[in-house]
């Protein structure tokens, strides 16, 4: 009978002290990803250059291992893109900092995106912007990023599926246009939409030769280009015409 009433005792203790256990190594795993954050930040961003404060707090605050699945949520914060399922990708962390940082974003500002994805890069914008509105092509990306940026509390960030090249005219005017897939050109539409003062980042060129990084820049009604460095992006998708 001792036995018996020794094992049972025990077991109620190791029931007593599992949740406590549990409660500790997930505390620890989110205390290691917000490190991994800072790390990311600190060597691949600000060690390249860049500087604008509320883009620094947003790649700080908007944890990124959220936006990819479970099994590369280990790797969510490398110097690289990620799969993210139906040929596209998440950006690498330095190349969304960078095109972010380059926008002169204000709180006040509306900004429109082209390339959900996984829906981080608007994760990001809606942390620095009053509102964000972002396209998507494929359909299944839309639905699920949506979803997952409501899940997260990202209510300022509106998911539209359909074909980016022509933008919103509807909710046009935008402060600042990014684009997350390389087009072969910059499509007229989205320079339309573009507020005087505004700016847009779009890669530029084939998914087979070197892409460039551009911004574009309206003002006076005049549009400026800047070639700013080569980069790698997934093609520019757009609906099929019957």
């Amino acid at each position: 009978m001792a036995r018996i009433l020794k094992y049972v005792l025990t077991v109620l203790l190791l029931a007593e002290a599992l949740p406590v256990l549990f409660a500790t190594v997930t505390g620890s795993g989110e205390q290691d990803f917000a490190r991994m954050r800072s790390v990311m930040v600190r060597d691949q961003i600000v060690a390249r250059g860049v500087t604008h404060r509320a883009t620094l707090q947003a790649m700080r605050t908007v944890e990124r291992h959220l936006f990819v699945e479970p099994s590369l949520r280990s790797r969510a914060y490398d110097d690289n893109p990620l799969p993210i399922g139906y040929g596209q990708t998440i950006s690498q962390p330095f190349i969304v900092a960078y095109m972010t940082s380059l926008l002169g974003l204000r709180p006040e500002h509306r900004v429109l995106e082209i390339g959900t994805g996984s829906g981080y890069q608007a994760a990001i914008l809606s942390r620095i912007v009053d509102s964000v509105y972002t396209m998507e092509i494929v359909r299944e990306l839309a639905a699920s990023a949506k979803k997952r940026l409501q899940d997260l509390g990202y209510h300022n960030v509106e998911v539209v599926p359909g074909d980016g090249y022509y933008g919103l005219p509807g909710k046009a005017p935008f402060h600042a246009i990014v684009v997350t897939a390389a087009a072969e050109h910059i499509p007229p539409p989205l320079i339309e939409q573009l507020d005087e003062g505004g700016k847009m980042i779009i890669p530029v060129g084939s998914q087979f030769m070197v892409q460039n990084l551009i911004l574009v820049e309206k003002k006076k009604g005049r549009i400026t280009t800047t070639n700013l460095m080569p980069v790698r992006f997934v093609p520019f998708t757009r609906e099929e015409k019957r």
